[in-house]
């Protein structure tokens, strides 16, 4: 029998169960395949006979995809049921994998990886929302925790999954396992999934709004991408395009505020920004995913130029981080509730601070356990803050606007991530990235980003739970 619209504080065992599967295979897939195509590009170059610089759009596309749709359908989750976005996102997820996994020509396999990135969009815009309504209310830090720690590890294991994947077959199977485990997924997800009640049958914003949101994040994406490390005339005019393109992102931005400010319920919740402990929680998310997108793209330069690490050395470095926070988040879920989440996430966050800031001050040639004790430190850090933050932010607004605060969760991650790749370039044009100095500046300003998010986060101990 199909779920029903319920007034009950959650789903009843096993339908919670179910559900949570369905969210977290979701959630996991459309997290994973942001990454998983980087380590195929040189095969994916070669055989469909593109260059390196058109084949990157193989993963930019999908990135711009998440970017451009996370918020038009989060909302469009409030107005039309939750379950139903999350239905149609894992179809058009899956029949572009299906496009993708058959592709023939590099346009065609831009187009379906844009496709999937749609599909994604629309998974990952309710995925929180789902969580919340999934839960109940005094058993949503134990769902929350479950889902960070998914998020978290997805965000680093595509090379991993990709690596397996592509020593057993060829790249066209990196897209068509989706297919498979898309389906049962989304056989699950027609009978687990609750519904919710739609507050309108009207959308409250029109395509000039989603045409603003999709061009203030696409310029943002794109100018970033621009300011790549490179050397010679052609960086340079490259990074001056990124540059322009990044200021007219912001033009855009501020047209588009202003005009969101007047809705009642707008397609970029600042109305809910209007809530100050919101507000601080996605300055924290924010700041924090900033942080930690600038440490690891610097280390894999600190670790295999400065220390004279092999690949695989390097790799096993970098797991420690995501291995620290699959052991923390499940404490600090249990923690929510019983400690504010503003202190929880404003000591995890210094706590990554400090693991940064020792990792910046390595010495020349430091052992692996030195290296390791500090990685810890920052995932234990990380995990720490996160379940407790993203609590805040899926339970904050009242519940007709559950699917705006899910899409605003991911707009902050992604949002972060992106922030944190314009300064590394910012900081790789002016420092080499290969004798340790520019890695090092990074790992500097990470823990920067990591404290000022504990700050921000900090803030919240001060302010009132909600504007309900």
């Amino acid at each position: 029998m199909l779920p029903t619209a319920h007034k009950q504080d959650g789903l009843p065992h096993p339908q919670r169960a179910w559900a949570m599967l369905v969210i977290i295979l979701g959630i996991a897939v459309s997290v994973l395949d942001g990454t998983i195509v980087n380590l195929a590009l040189p095969s994916i170059t070669h055989q469909l006979h593109a260059s390196a610089s058109q084949a990157i759009w193989v993963v930019n596309a999908y990135q711009i995809a998440v970017l451009v749709m996370l918020l038009p359908l989060a909302t469009l989750g409030d107005r039309v049921g939750y379950r139903r976005v999350y239905l149609v996102g894992m179809a058009v997820f899956v029949t572009a994998s299906l496009v993708a996994a058959t592709a023939r020509s590099l346009d065609m396999l831009i187009a379906a990886r844009a496709l999937q990135g749609l599909g994604a969009a629309g998974i990952m815009g309710v995925n929180a929302a789902l969580v919340r309504l999934t839960y109940p209310a005094s058993y949503i830090g134990r769902g929350v925790a479950i889902n960070s720690v998914v998020v978290a590890t997805a965000s680093v294991a595509g090379p991993s999954v990709a690596a397996a994947i592509l020593s057993i077959a060829s790249w066209p199977w990196l897209f068509a396992i989706n297919v498979p485990f898309g389906l049962v997924t989304l056989t699950l997800a027609v009978r687990a999934l609750p519904l919710n009640a739609v507050t309108a049958s009207r959308l409250g914003f029109s395509l000039l709004d989603v045409l603003l949101n999709a061009a203030m994040f696409s310029l943002f994406f794109i100018g970033a991408d621009a300011l790549g490390v490179g050397k010679g005339r052609a960086a340079q005019v490259s990074r001056a395009a990124g540059w322009l393109l990044l200021l007219a992102g912001i033009a855009v931005g501020v047209l588009y505020v202003r005009r969101q400010r007047r809705l009642e319920t707008p397609l970029l919740p600042v109305d809910l920004l209007r809530i100050p402990v919101f507000a601080l929680s996605m300055g924290t998310s924010v700041s924090s995913f900033c942080a930690q997108m600038l440490a690891y793209i610097a280390l894999p330069f600190l670790f295999l130029d400065s220390y004279g690490r092999s690949h695989a050395a390097a790799g096993f470095l970098m797991t420690a981080w995501p291995l620290a926070i699959v052991v923390m988040a499940p404490v600090a879920g249990r923690l929510i509730g019983r400690i504010a989440d503003g202190l929880l996430g404003g000591a995890g966050l210094a706590l990554m601070a400090v693991g940064l800031l020792l990792l910046a001050l390595l010495p020349a040639q430091p052992a692996n356990a030195d290296i390791v004790w500090r990685m810890v430190l920052c995932g234990l850090g990380f995990g720490l803050f996160q379940s407790p933050n993203n609590h805040t932010i899926i339970t904050t607004p009242p519940p007709h606007r559950a699917g705006a605060a899910s899409g605003m969760l991911g707009t902050a991650r992604l949002t972060g991530q992106t922030l944190g790749a314009v300064m590394l370039a910012a900081i790789f044009s002016f420092w080499n990235p290969h004798d340790g100095k520019g890695p090092t500046i990074a790992l500097l300003l990470a823990a920067a980003c990591a404290a000022f998010g504990a700050v921000f986060s900090s803030l919240r101990l001060r302010q009132p739970r909600s504007a309900r």
